[in-house]
């Protein structure tokens, strides 16, 4: 009787980034002619997929598959494979699977270049539309959508020396390897080969579609040996945050936010949650927050309303947030956020990552599953959690003057708005109090805690002083009663500026964060 053939799974990446995490590191050489390499992208863009040369359009499956060309930094080819019954089959590069538009090459010059990633499609929205669910493509970047959604922020296999003052690395997916799905299957898996100068990866996604779409991720990460990495970043999320309510446009601007994502949620190991809204800074700052076996980390995107955006072309207010679920113990380590500086909304500023405390020895595998959320619903994260901050305001602290006219006192002000079932559902009269804190780079010069019927929550007023603006500003707060926590624990960082800026500018940005106007 003939011998089954094993079926290709997560055990056969591992062992492949094993053996290339003991071998040197081959950077790989670009194969791009010059009509590609030096592509804009508005001309890259017109590289587009045939609808009728979709993957998989033959079979009964609601999943179709079509790729990315090659172009611009997109410079080495992937290879992409097949998994149909328990056999591999590499998907041949063919150019005839894309429609060029009105770009003018040498067809022979594609003879001998390949595929950059591939996008998933599947009828999310309505049936027997193909709309596109996830995107794979540059490094080790990734972007999911469910239903309704646009596309946002991203994620990474993994980061390494993300925020330090020297080089990062980028480790980028060599090889890929999809599971056909069969005609009832309601997820799609496969497996993907990372490398880089400094580690391996293997790792398996499950992706499933829906309202929410989950993306299910093992990730089994190596070191090579020598060159050991300053910090690894396991399950990296990259956003952008140009400006919102919480730092206002320094120019005149009929959207009142422009951002991917506008807070950095945390679910911390010992059940504290942590929002900590996000800053376009003066320059590169970094955050951390230590933790021990995260229950949950994630950039999201608070508020829902058109309103919030009134954007019509770039619709932030679809865009989804993405929370990570660990399903393992990652043990002791920290969350970190990276913020950099951006002039404008075309580039991702915002990095969100976990970084173990210690690694493993080169040759012994970090081991992380999670399941990844793309959602609009995010207070379904914090269910039977702690109130949430619905929105933080920064303004002029102000004064009401005998004559009932308010005017500015000097301060920094900035209103938080708690909203939740446990501020909701509390009895009338409830001993509600702030816990307010702050680094000593502060003065607190005053709060005011009152309720806000507007959302069945309450609003905190928080008027402070910097000491010095070279040096970092932290400040929390939550709510409590009767010593039983009522909220998440808001924590935001007034950013330090240069020291080499001079004192006319340094007042100007300060004014400029005040009032948000020229």
């Amino acid at each position: 009787m003939a011998q089954e053939r094993p079926a290709f799974g997560l055990g056969e990446v591992v062992a492949r980034a094993k053996a290339l995490a003991a071998a040197p590191y081959a950077a790989p050489v670009s194969n791009l002619p010059d009509v590609f390499s030096k592509m804009q992208f508005f001309d890259y863009q017109k590289m587009q997929p045939r609808r009728d040369r979709f993957a998989w359009s033959e079979l009964d499956t609601p999943f179709k598959l079509s790729f990315y060309h090659q172009g611009m930094q997109f410079n080495t080819p992937v290879r992409i494979n097949e998994i149909v019954d328990g056999a591999v089959k590499e998907i041949p590069y063919d150019p005839g699977r894309f429609d060029f538009g009105d770009l003018h090459f040498d067809r022979e010059q594609t003879s001998k270049l390949g595929w950059a990633g591939f996008r998933v499609l599947f009828p999310v929205n309505e049936p027997g539309k193909n709309d596109e669910i996830m995107s794979v493509l540059g490094a080790s970047y990734f972007r999911v959508i469910g239903k309704g959604q646009i596309y946002g922020l991203s994620g990474r296999g993994l980061g390494i020396d993300t925020g330090l003052s020297i080089p990062e690395e980028f480790p980028a997916f060599r090889e890929f390897w999809i599971r056909r799905p069969a005609a009832l299957d309601t997820s799609l898996t496969f497996y993907a080969l990372l490398d880089s100068p400094r580690a391996t990866g293997a790792y398996e996604f499950t992706l499933t579609p829906g309202s929410d779409a989950v993306l299910a991720v093992k990730a089994r990460v190596f070191q090579r040996p020598g060159g050991k990495p300053a910090l690894f970043g396991v399950a990296p999320l990259t956003s952008m945050f140009l400006y919102g309510p919480n730092q206002p446009s320094p120019v005149y601007n009929f959207r009142p936010a422009i951002h991917d994502s506008n807070g950095l949620a945390i679910h911390a190991g010992n059940g504290e949650w942590i929002w900590r809204p996000l800053n376009n800074p003066p320059m590169v700052a970094l955050s951390s927050f230590a933790a021990e076996n995260p229950k949950g980390f994630g950039l999201l995107q608070r508020g829902r309303s058109f309103s919030r955006y009134e954007d019509l072309k770039d619709r932030y207010d679809l865009r989804p947030s993405a929370w990570i679920e660990p399903m393992n113990d990652w043990g002791k380590g920290s969350v970190r956020l990276v913020e950099i500086p951006t002039a404008d909304e075309t580039n991702d500023n915002i990095v969100a990552f976990w970084a173990p405390d210690t690694l493993p020895p080169p040759g012994q595998p970090m081991q992380f599953d999670y399941r990844m959320h793309w959602t609009m619903d995010e207070p379904a994260i914090m269910k039977d959690g702690p109130a949430h901050v619905l929105q933080t305001l920064r303004a002029t602290g102000e004064i009401y003057q005998s004559n009932l006219i308010r005017a500015g006192d000097g301060t920094l002000a900035f209103l938080v708005d708690f909203k939740g079932e446990r501020l909701r559902d509390l009895p009338q009269g409830a001993p509600v109090t702030a816990l307010v804190s702050a680094n000593d780079n502060v003065e607190v010069v005053g709060t005011l805690l009152q309720p806000n019927p507007a959302i069945q929550g309450w609003r905190l007023t928080y008027r402070i002083k910097v000491k010095d603006s070279t040096k970092v500003s932290e400040l929390r707060a939550a709510l409590e009663a009767d010593g039983r926590t009522l909220t998440e624990t808001w924590s935001f960082q007034l950013p330090p500026l240069p020291a080499s800026m001079s004192p006319g500018d340094r007042e100007r940005y300060l004014n400029l964060l005040r009032i948000g106007q020229q």
